[in-house]
């Protein structure tokens, strides 16, 4: 058979394979839902995974970029009695300025004083979190000025009574009026207010980065608190490969400047933000392996469904078979047409399946608040995979109708 006399067998196939799916559109229909299901489900399943991990990632941005957190340590009972300081105060400013001047990798330091405050304005209080430190604090913990501006080196080499709020502070401390150039109370001291930081959400332990108020470190500790000690010191480093070697280092320096100072080398906590970054994803990592298992038997099912359906279709199509080949079809039409048949069901329940992942996706990042990411490359491999399997199923019912013989079949009927 010449190969134009082939293409036109084919297309006559193609042409009878889609007449007769539609002739029988229940029977269609449920022949391609578990392909549609299994599609369906690769697809929402990935689309969680990656939509939770790019969460994640922004979470961390928010907290600060390529950070580690040097904070004082938990203070020992004596005589099972808790201190009355409850950290230890052996972190100093200066243990800032030496780890930025004897590290390369650390791009920025910061000292900080956390504590809890009562914010006060016309008649209303608000509780939330007092963060004294420095510009380059705020810079690192990646806290920006929605409205106004913040404090500057200047400010904090002043003793300024200046803040920074966040805007969960300024909606329901203020209600409404713009806080910028108000005057609040912390303590017995008035701030100004001169800024209102751009929104930062939930971090990945599940604190409101939008909850604080920031005051310049040297009004802090002088002023406010009267400290000689700090809470905490913000190490930024200058790409997020060099954040393993920079906690080491940070660990070797404060572990000789505090043994020198106090005797004690490990008075104080580091919290990496890549040990995090990879715990995080480690439970992410989790839900991703489920999605090859889930996919495999989501498609099988779906291909034993067509299977089930085309052998039930051969055999009720007895003597339409048996009819075709009295009239000159041969035993490779008869086979032809049930393949095409076959992988047409399979492409099908893979395309719909595609389209329901993408809504079910959309649906699921709506209700779980979290970024919508279409997972394009599991709609793509679950489609050319339910095709295969189509195919590759449609051997069989092909394979027993084009073993019929003619008047058997017509006889049968």
């Amino acid at each position: 058979m010449t190969i134009a006399g082939r293409r036109g067998n084919l297309a006559r196939g193609l042409t009878l394979s889609i007449q007769l799916l539609a002739a029988h559109r229940l029977r269609t229909a449920l022949s391609v839902s578990g392909l549609l299901i299994g599609v369906a489900s690769v697809m929402v399943m990935a689309a969680i995974g990656r939509g939770a991990e790019q969460q994640l990632r922004e979470r961390l941005q928010t907290m600060g970029t390529d950070l580690l957190v040097v904070s004082a340590a938990p203070a020992p009972r004596v005589a099972g009695r808790p201190r009355q300081v409850s950290v230890q105060t052996d972190l100093k400013a200066d243990d800032a300025i030496a780890l930025l001047k004897e590290i390369p990798a650390a791009a920025a330091t910061a000292p900080a004083v956390n504590r809890t405050a009562v914010l006060r304005w016309e008649g209303r209080n608000r509780p939330t979190g007092l963060s004294g430190t420095t510009a380059d604090g705020l810079r690192i913990r990646n806290i920006r000025a929605g409205s106004g501006r913040l404090f500057d080196d200047h400010d904090d080499r002043g003793q300024q009574r200046v803040a920074v709020i966040g805007p969960a502070v300024a909606r329901s401390l203020f209600a409404g009026v713009d806080p910028v150039g108000r005057t609040t109370r912390i303590g017995v001291l008035e701030f100004e207010v001169i800024g209102v930081a751009v929104p930062r959400g939930i971090d990945p332990l599940g604190s409101d980065l939008d909850d604080f108020v920031a005051i310049p470190f040297q009004t802090a500790i002088r002023r406010v608190h009267n400290l000689n000690y700090v809470d905490a010191i913000y190490v930024q480093a200058r790409s997020s490969a060099e954040l393993g070697r920079l906690e080491d280092d940070v660990r070797a320096i404060l572990s000789v400047r505090l043994a020198d100072r106090s005797g004690v080398s490990d008075a104080y906590v580091i919290q990496n933000q890549a040990m995090l970054l990879r715990a995080e994803r480690g439970a992410v990592g989790a839900l991703n392996q489920l999605v090859p298992a889930v996919s495999g038997i989501a498609l099988m099912l779906g291909a034993i469904g067509i299977l089930t359906v085309m052998l039930i279709s051969v055999r009720e199509r007895t003597r339409e078979i048996g009819l075709r080949r009295a009239l000159g079809a041969s035993r490779r039409n008869i086979r032809t047409q049930f393949v095409l048949e076959s992988g047409m069901l399979g492409i099908a329940g893979g395309v719909a399946g595609a389209i329901a992942g993408v809504a079910a996706s959309a649906i699921a990042a709506y209700f779980g608040d979290w970024p919508l990411v279409i997972a394009w490359d599991a709609a793509t491999i679950g489609a050319a995979s339910s095709f295969i399997l189509g195919l590759v199923i449609g051997l069989v019912p092909a394979e027993r109708a084009a073993r019929l013989e003619p008047i058997a079949a017509l006889r049968a009927s």
